[in-house]
C-alpha cells in the first residue's frame, strides 16, 4: 500500500510515486531525462471550478535490460480535459504513467504547466494488493490514505467530512465499516476512487478504472467523469473499453511502444487504426 508524498521543486526530482501527491511552488514542474453524482441518488454536491495543467510528453523513453518499453513517446494533455490512453496488454500504458509519478527511469522530458500555483495529483491505480485477512475496514484504508494521523487513531475531524462527501459520491458510504477483504473487487475500486478524490486534485490519473466495475459502478464512475470535465481537472485516463472511450473522452492517445495516433475519438477509433493499435508489430500513422 502506498503512502502519500509531496512532490519536490527540484527538476531532478520524480514527479511523485504515491496514490496522490502534491505538488510544491514550482510552475511549470518537469523532469528531464531522469529517473457527478450521487451513486443512489441522481445529485451530486458540485465541485468547484478548478484549473487543471497542461501534461506534455516529449519524446519519453524506457528501456529495461534490452527490451524497448517507450520509443519517443510525444503527445500533450489538454488542461481541463478527459485524455484516453489506449493500447494492448504489454503496450506500456501503465509504464507510461509509472514513469510520470515517479516509479520507473526514464528519459525524455515531461512537463506539467499549471495555470497559476501548482495544485494537487491524484491517483487511481488498477487494482489493490493487499491481505485480505486484515481486519481493515473502508474508513481504516481511507484514513492511511488521506490523513498523517495514523489509522488506528480513527478519522480525523479535519478530513471526516471530506471522506464521508467521497464514499458518498462513488457509492459506498453505507459500506464504511466493512472490511475491505470482505467487499467485491468492484466495491473496492469505488473506494479506490474515492481515495483519489482527496483533497481534490486538478489532474487526475486514472488506470483501467472500470476494469473491476459492475455495471453500477461503471454508471458511478461515467457520473464523475462528466463532473471533473465541467470542473475543469485535467484527467489521464488509461482504458480498454473503447466504447466508453469514444462516449467520453475528449482526446484519444493509441499506445504500443510508441505513439500510432493521438487524435479525437471520431478520427482516432477507426477500424484501420485499431487495427494497426492492436497488431503485434505496429507501423507508423501519420
Amino acid at each position: 500500500m502506498t503512502s502519500k508524498e509531496t512532490l519536490l521543486a527540484n527538476t531532478q526530482s520524480p514527479v511523485g510515486a504515491s496514490l496522490l501527491a502534491k505538488t510544491t511552488n514550482q510552475s511549470p514542474s518537469s523532469l528531464n531525462d531522469t529517473p457527478h453524482s450521487r451513486a443512489g441518488r441522481n445529485v451530486a454536491p458540485s465541485l468547484p471550478q478548478v484549473s487543471g495543467p497542461t501534461l506534455d510528453f516529449t519524446e519519453v523513453c524506457l528501456t529495461l535490460g534490452r527490451t524497448t518499453i517507450l520509443d519517443k513517446v510525444t503527445f500533450q494533455v489538454r488542461p481541463g480535459s478527459v485524455h484516453a490512453l489506449v493500447g494492448p496488454n504489454g503496450g506500456g500504458k501503465s509504464s507510461l504513467i509509472k514513469t510520470l509519478l515517479g516509479q520507473m527511469p526514464h528519459q525524455g522530458r515531461l512537463s506539467l504547466q499549471w495555470p497559476g500555483e501548482p495544485g494537487t495529483i491524484g491517483y487511481v491505480p488498477q487494482s489493490l494488493e493487499f491481505d485480505r485477512g486484515l481486519p481493515m475496514t473502508v474508513d481504516d484504508f481511507m484514513a492511511a490514505m488521506c490523513q498523517r494521523r495514523p489509522a488506528f487513531l480513527g478519522l480525523s475531524k479535519h478530513y471526516a467530512a471530506a471522506i464521508g462527501e467521497a464514499l458518498e459520491r462513488v457509492g459506498m458510504q453505507d459500506k464504511r465499516k466493512r472490511r475491505m477483504g470482505a467487499l467485491s473487487g468492484g466495491e473496492r475500486q469505488r473506494v479506490l476512487l474515492a481515495q483519489g478524490l482527496i483533497p481534490p486534485p486538478q489532474l487526475l490519473v486514472l488506470d483501467e478504472p472500470m476494469s473491476a466495475l459492475d455495471e453500477a459502478g461503471i454508471q458511478v464512475f461515467e457520473r464523475l467523469l462528466v463532473d471533473w470535465r465541467a470542473a475543469g481537472i485535467t484527467v489521464l485516463w488509461i482504458e480498454h473499453d473503447l466504447e466508453a472511450v469514444g462516449r467520453l473522452a475528449d482526446h484519444v492517445t493509441g499506445l504500443n511502444r510508441r505513439v500510432l495516433f493521438d487524435a479525437t475519438p471520431q478520427q482516432a477509433l477507426t477500424p484501420d487504426r485499431l487495427l494497426t493499435l492492436f497488431s503485434t508489430h505496429p507501423r507508423s500513422l501519420a
